[in-house]
């Protein structure tokens, strides 16, 4: 899905794109750690968005933060790696 199609519903109905999470996303994921980079300034520093960063692939979810990242930032960062832990069996 497109950012315009995860972020709008009326990109969505313009497009014809049919999708119950258009415009109401709750995550977004990236390719890779450049895209999600990319991703991540553009939405912080362009919509002043808050943002929790997490890689997964390792024996345990490793806590991705910036230096510049907010209190919040950091701590919703925190919360969703203990999450992660905890409802999966893949740790």
């Amino acid at each position: 899905m497109g950012l315009d199609l995860a972020l709008s519903r009326r990109s969505a109905d313009i497009k014809g794109y049919v999708s119950q999470v258009s415009g109401d996303v709750d995550l977004l994921l990236a390719p890779d750690l450049n895209a999600g980079n990319i991703l991540f300034k553009s939405l912080v520093y362009a919509a002043r968005a808050e943002a929790a960063g997490v890689i997964l692939g390792a024996k345990v979810p490793i806590v991705l933060t910036s230096r510049s990242d907010s209190a919040y930032s950091r701590l919703a960062s925190c919360a969703m790696a203990a999450a992660l832990v905890q409802t999966a069996d893949i740790f």
